[in-house]
């Protein structure tokens, strides 16, 4: 069963950017949108991406971009499709 869900990501090690876009890339067939905020005076990144996955696909997604160095992520999923 899919679900939607949001992805918070926040980036403090700016030479994890490109690794970050990897990750996202590999899963691009179930991003429904992104937006990214750069908060240069904080040095900190922020995004958030909109899945529409099956919930097992969300929670891989983002515990990878979790176990990123620097990086931070957070899934918050409905309750269902």
């Amino acid at each position: 069963m899919y679900k939607f869900a949001v992805i918070g990501i926040f980036i403090r090690d700016m030479s994890k950017i490109s690794l970050v876009n990897e990750r996202l890339h590999e899963y691009a067939e179930y991003i429904v949108g992104r937006l990214g905020i750069p908060y240069r005076e904080k040095n900190i990144n922020i995004i958030s991406v909109i899945v529409h996955a099956p919930a097992d696909t969300i929670s891989t997604l983002s515990g990878k971009l979790g176990n990123i160095n620097g990086v931070t992520a957070k899934a918050m999923q409905t309750a269902a499709d």
